[in-house]
């Protein structure tokens, strides 16, 4: 079954990862949440208006010049867009988070993957931003701002609502926990 454009699915599971792998520790009891599909579509509109900016440069040093270079340069960018558009759908696809009692999880990656534990007690602020086109296709991206710069985490791809839901969650048990220190 086909999932609609724009629609936000559920928690997920991971099947096939163990106990002992260090991206994936808990394949049972955390429950990934993926960001919306829709995040494929605003990264690919946005692709393509680069690669259209980037085609017309060097289509107009062609002109000018006539050199063989400049169609082999726009073959180059035509084939490595190609391929980084093949390269976003699975990576879209890679984004995930997960809510614990603690901390929340994000991960994503595709050659190099990446698990992100941010504790709520160390969170500073937390920031939701929509671009134009993230506006349009109704995304929000959600940045958690910790003390370390090097452990902001961010979440991009969730409907209005849930980034609105998850910031005010993760300021509430942020302040909750962070009483304690």
């Amino acid at each position: 079954m086909t999932e609609p454009s724009g629609s936000f699915p559920g928690p997920t599971t991971v099947a096939g990862s163990s106990p002992g792998d260090a991206l994936e520790p808990w394949p049972d009891t955390v429950e990934w949440r993926p960001v919306s599909r829709s995040l494929i579509t605003v990264e690919l509109i946005s692709r393509a208006a680069w690669v259209v900016v980037v085609l017309a440069g060097l289509g107009a040093g062609w002109a000018v010049n006539g050199h063989w270079a400049w169609p082999a340069a726009m073959a180059a960018v035509a084939v490595l867009a190609i391929w980084r558009s093949i390269v976003t759908v699975r990576a879209v696809k890679a984004w995930g988070y997960a809510e614990r009692d603690n901390d929340l999880l994000v991960r994503h990656g595709l050659v190099v993957r990446r698990l992100s534990i941010v504790p709520y007690a160390r969170m500073q602020f937390v920031d939701v931003t929509a671009g134009p086109l993230e506006r349009a296709f109704h995304l929000a991206t959600v940045q958690l701002h910790t003390a370390a710069a090097a452990s902001d985490a961010k979440i991009p791809g969730l409907p209005p609502e849930e980034a609105a839901r998850l910031r005010d969650r993760l300021t509430a048990l942020g302040e909750d926990r962070a009483e304690g220190l």
